[in-house]
């Protein structure tokens, strides 16, 4: 084990549950990229050096050399903040944020400002994740178990490549274990297992994994399970925040093939199955998603092809309801997707100009069903049913020149949306009563270009302009029926909705060198400041009726005119080996018009978020110890269409935590947070009750961690 674990310690936000040895070499390292890449699968490529692990999809990323937003969280970040929620990993990055639901236990990622609807496309091992429903929520969420993540990588504004498709402001891929997360030294079988307890009612819970590699390793396999059933936790006042409680049963198998040195082949599958209580109703959801996938590397520098191949199936069900009245017991929400996506890369030469090339295709196909098992007359509520495709050609070419590098990306995305709706009688678009049939579709081209400049060795300032859109939804255009538990809010469909646009700057810079203040210390710097446009931004509006008949209805419309959504957005990290600490900042202004609390969720993100991490690494660096400070501003949820939404107040939170790991694979780790038992309601939050709630933030709270691998 020594030379893995102060990699993962310092990763991403210089936090680590393993340190043992000084952080891995930096750029001017004598190891070979390789051998790099190598590490960085394992999860061993530290925040600080030059590679840093992301999805196989898409290759691998530096932040710290990449001229564009990007972030990534690696195991260890996870395992020590969000154990209990992702959404917590994800909140410690620049100008990224998620709604923190309480009660539903989906993960709905917020990137500047805007959520759900697919405005940021969530993926898990690159499948995109597109269940949505209309409700008092984010529109929205990717359902994975967080003992089984691997790491999270965050684009924000336009991806050219693959994933891209249809996103108005980013990208987020969950990484779940694979083989070379489970096997450790380069042995050709290992296991993995983990056993926690929280206090605050979170319990016990299991995770086991092992892998096998044969002999030559020309095929693996991995497998993992992870169980948790917490209770319903206490906020700093000691008062129980109900509905929080969660029966989780989750597990995942990969395999991978290489039948010759130049193909290799994989497959996987990521089951979860979840038990919770929200939205009034006691339910279950199952989520699944299947892949496989190629990569030809033959020795071409003009040919290395990959391709992908994914099913995902999520259904939502309605149990009993959690409280007497209450009649939309049997509803159910499923949306089967499939797709792929297929890309090659090439290389040459123009001249003395540097030519890297990646272009393809991505297509992916939604089928969504609402409907009630034990009153079909009630369907899935306002929950429509209906078919959408979205997908696109693409290509991000990068040609580099002396200390000048222009990325120029390219791509014509195009989407549908089919299904029968009811309209019913004042509707504001005009139509006859009766069912009326969608079938919409539209594409557009989008262009992103970057000029980066490599004046310094450790110093690289970029410019980027790019344009993205977002389809509608079938939630969106056949929104129907009414509010739950009286006719007094009648909903309408849309098929006129319009697809949303995003056109705007971005400058930045990353700063990497090592040596700053101490023989081989590292410090890394990454600041961008972005202002972009929104067009035809989707909000819900109110149509009012003739006296005598139920008071309004409700539809989603275009708004019309520009928005704005600007920021700064820092992330820095230094590590000495002995010490450590890193930054992440986030200021954000937005008009965006607001979203009505009921029919989706206020989005904006706090004016100021503030993340400090640091600690020190004792006993050869086996013992590490640190704290965390996170300052979240205030947030003005705005007025909807019926009225003000919630607003949230700034908070500050601290936790702390310490680690030890041991020879024999063995680690030990305690944290804690919200150390000084702060009240407190976490921004971004909602439960699906009416009336007053207690402040719903998560009192303070122990977790202990037993890991072991070998």
């Amino acid at each position: 084990m020594a030379g893995t674990a102060a990699a993962l310690l310092s990763a991403f936000a210089a936090t680590a549950a393993k340190a043992q040895t000084a952080p891995t070499p930096a750029a001017n390292s004598s190891e070979t990229d390789e051998e790099l890449k190598k590490k960085a699968a394992k999860g061993e490529g530290s925040f600080l050096s030059p590679i840093v692990s992301t999805t196989t999809q898409e290759g691998w990323k530096n932040p710290f050399a990449t001229p564009g937003p990007v972030s990534t969280a690696t195991e260890d970040e996870i395992q020590l903040f969000g154990q209990r929620n992702i959404g917590n990993v994800l909140r410690a990055m620049p100008g990224t944020f998620s709604r923190d639901s309480i009660e539903n236990s989906g993960l709905s990622v917020n990137i500047r400002g805007l959520e759900g609807s697919g405005r940021v496309n969530t993926t898990i091992d690159g499948v995109r994740q597109n269940f949505r429903f209309t409700s008092h929520e984010a529109q929205g969420f990717a359902y994975v178990d967080p003992a089984l993540v691997a790491g999270v990588d965050v684009t924000r504004g336009a991806v050219s490549t693959a994933g891209g498709a249809g996103a108005l402001m980013g990208q987020a891929n969950v990484r779940t274990l694979g083989v070379d997360d489970i096997l450790t030294d380069g042995k050709n079988w290992g296991a993995l297992a983990m056993l926690s307890w929280g206090s605050n009612n979170v319990g016990f819970s299991e995770m086991a994994a092992g892998a096998l590699r044969s002999t030559g390793g020309g095929a693996a396999i991995a497998g993992a399970i992870s169980y948790s059933s917490p209770n319903d936790y206490e906020n700093g006042d000691g008062i129980t925040v109900a509905n929080t409680n969660r029966n989780l049963l989750s597990g995942l198998a990969k395999a991978e093939f290489a039948p010759t040195d130049d193909l290799t082949v994989n497959f996987g599958a990521v089951l979860y199955d979840n038990d919770f209580a929200a939205n009034s109703y006691n339910q279950n959801v199952k989520s699944n998603t299947y892949t496989a996938g190629f990569n030809w590397d033959p020795d071409s520098e003009l040919l290395n092809l990959r391709g992908n191949f994914y099913y995902n199936d999520v259904k939502m069900v309605y149990d009993s309801p959690i409280s007497a009245g209450y009649t939309a017991a049997g509803r159910t929400i499923e949306d089967q997707g499939i797709g792929f996506d297929i890309s090659n890369t090439s290389n040459f030469t123009l001249g003395n100009v540097g030519v890297s090339s990646t272009y393809g295709f991505e297509y992916f196909h939604d089928t969504v069903d609402s409907y009630n098992t034990i009153a079909p007359s009630k369907a899935g509520g306002v929950n429509p049913s209906g078919k959408s495709d979205i997908g696109g050609v693409f290509s991000e070419t990068t040609f580099s020149y002396n200390i000048v590098d222009v990325i120029a990306g390219l791509r014509y995305d195009f989407y549908s949306v089919k299904g029968d709706t009811t309209i019913s009688g004042n509707n504001p678009a005009g139509l006859p009563i009766g069912t009326y049939n969608v079938d919409n579709s539209d594409g557009r081209l989008d262009p992103r270009i970057t000029v980066a400049l490599n004046p310094l060795e450790w110093l690289q300032p970029y410019i980027t302009y790019a344009e993205t859109f977002r389809a509608p939804t079938i939630q969106e255009t056949m929104l129907g029926g009414s509010h739950p538990g009286g006719p007094f809010v009648t909903m309408f469909p849309n098929p006129f909705l319009e697809p949303e646009i995003a056109k705007g700057w971005e400058v930045g810079a990353n700063v990497k060198t090592d040596g700053l203040l101490t023989e081989g210390d590292s410090f890394r710097l990454k600041a961008n400041y972005y202002y972009q446009d929104i067009e035809n931004y989707i909000t819900t509006k109110i149509v009012r009726f003739p006296t005598g008949t139920p008071s309004s209805g409700t539809y989603f419309a275009n708004n019309p005119g520009t928005s704005v959504v600007q920021g700064f957005e820092l992330e820095t990290a230094y590590d000495a080996g002995f010490a450590f600490g890193s930054i992440a900042y986030t200021h954000a202004k937005s008009d965006l018009p607001a979203q009505t609390d009921g029919l989706g969720a206020t989005s904006y993100l706090p004016e100021n978020v503030f993340v400090l991490t640091a600690g020190a690494r004792f006993l050869e660096q086996r013992l590490t110890v640190g704290g965390r400070l996170n300052y979240v501003g205030e947030v003005d949820g705005g007025d909807g269409e019926y009225g003000p939404n919630d607003d949230w107040a700034a908070y500050t939170l601290v936790d702390a935590f310490a680690n030890y790991s041991f020879d024999n694979g063995l680690d030990l780790s305690a944290n804690v947070t919200n150390l000084f038992d702060k009240t407190y309601t976490p921004a971004l939050s909602n439960v699906a009750s009416y009336g007053v709630v207690p402040p719903t933030g998560r009192g303070r709270t122990f977790l202990l961690t037993a890991k072991m691998q070998f």
